[in-house]
């Protein structure tokens, strides 16, 4: 039997490499599999366990803040997909908003639910990869096969809606680009009808699974001040005990109106972070019934703001003052007035915020992007040490980020 002295624990091997011993360092990323992304950690090693974890950003970086002031806001929607482009939906509808709350712009309770039902779609998307990807991870191959079948189902239902699969720019300021198809609602509440059990039948796999417990439970711990000290928000947040939800705490888009319920952990582990995900499939798939149920009739976009939202085709191709306004309205840009604005909505990944500088006219002043993977990162240097080189694949996992939106 090995002997203590043999295999001593973390915080023994922490204190001898303090003391001088010799350590290593390695590169892990940006290429890797398991880092989700270009993320790059800088470990330092002594042995096979963690003694400094520094994280290296920046890879995907692609100024989208800065071409924000060089584009009009509609313009803009497009690049919102790239953002977390596991959910470029949710995406569209928190900068769409954030742009509406400047103009002082209320959207059609239709348009509201419509963004309300494709904001949990997305977070059911974006989780189910990223549950597949954590099985993958830590050894589970089926549970990805899984996943992605379902999450197939979905792009079918993005499809039909927005016309692409992966980068939908569907959101509009004052709207949303079209209303949904006939026959649509009830393939989407078909869809949920079938995804529950299946849901089911994937976290059985995993959820009492001694090797997935093994990798996870007790890894990766996050207490509940250190989750507040350093920005987390979202699931990453929830299971350390924070039930902080936008969704109930700062209802947009019709969000007041559903009754849903918050998943919150409790251990701060890698595994909460698993359960926390798991429920919140469930609860979204709640919500989008509920909105289907009640779904309201009318307009999809706001058509009276003249100077923000295009008019109809039809009106277009008919009246000369109407192809003046959606003229103006392709070159100059919906008409802002000079102000700043703040807003962030619960995505998939955490509070994903937009604030908005406008000096007036088609065009922002100034855009800043809050990404809550950005935030969510900043706690691995913390996190990873005094762990195993194989626990950061589970921690990583775990906390579900995307480089898209860290980088921008």
């Amino acid at each position: 039997m090995p002997t203590e002295h043999a295999f001593p624990d973390s915080a023994a091997r922490i204190a001898r490499a303090e003391a001088g011993a010799e350590k290593m360092s390695i590169s892990m990323g940006p290429s890797h599999p398991s880092t989700h992304g270009v993320l790059r950690l800088q470990l330092e090693l002594d042995g096979e366990v963690v003694t400094k974890a520094d994280p290296v950003i920046g890879y995907l970086h692609r100024g989208d803040e800065k071409i924000a002031e060089n584009m009009t806001y509609n313009q803009f929607v497009p690049y919102t997909d790239r953002l977390d482009y596991l959910a470029p939906l949710a995406n569209n509808m928190a900068y769409a908003i954030a742009v509406e709350k400047l103009a002082k712009l209320e959207v059609p309770p239709r348009c509201q639910a419509i963004r309300a039902i494709t904001a949990e779609m997305a977070r059911i998307s974006s989780h189910l990869l990223g549950l597949g990807a954590f099985g993958i991870d830590v050894g589970a191959w089926t549970v990805f096969m899984y996943t992605f079948t379902e999450r197939e189902k979905l792009y079918k239902l993005f499809e039909e809606l927005t016309g692409a699969r992966f980068t939908t720019s569907y959101s509009r300021i004052g709207g949303v680009a079209r209303d949904v198809p006939e026959g649509w609602l009830g393939r989407v509440d078909a869809f949920c009808v079938q995804f529950l059990p299946n849901l089911e039948e994937v976290l059985n796999l995993l959820t009492r699974n001694k090797i997935f417990m093994d990798r996870t439970a007790g890894i990766g711990v996050i207490t509940k001040e250190d989750a507040i000290a350093y920005g987390l928000t979202g699931p990453n947040l929830r299971a350390s005990g924070v039930a902080l939800d936008l969704r109930k705490d700062k209802p947009y888009s019709g969000y007041e109106q559903y009754d849903f319920d918050v998943s919150v952990g409790t251990r701060g582990d890698s595994y909460d972070r698993y359960l926390v995900r798991a429920e919140e499939m469930r609860q979204s798939v709640r919500i989008i019934r509920q909105a289907i149920a009640m779904f309201p009739p009318g307009k999809w976009s706001a058509e009276d703001a003249r100077k923000i939202v295009a008019p109809r085709k039809d009106k277009v191709l008919t009246s000369m003052e109407e192809l003046i306004q959606n003229f103006m309205l392709v070159t100059e840009g919906p008409q802002m007035p000079p102000g700043e604005v703040y807003f962030e909505a619960e995505n998939p990944k955490g509070a994903l915020g937009f604030y908005v500088v406008s000096k007036g006219g088609g065009v922002p002043w100034r855009l800043k992007i809050r990404a809550p993977s950005f935030c969510n990162l900043s706690i691995l240097p913390k996190l990873c040490v005094g762990v195993m080189v194989a626990d950061i694949v589970a921690i990583l996992g775990s906390l579900d980020f995307v480089m898209g939106e860290c980088d921008r």
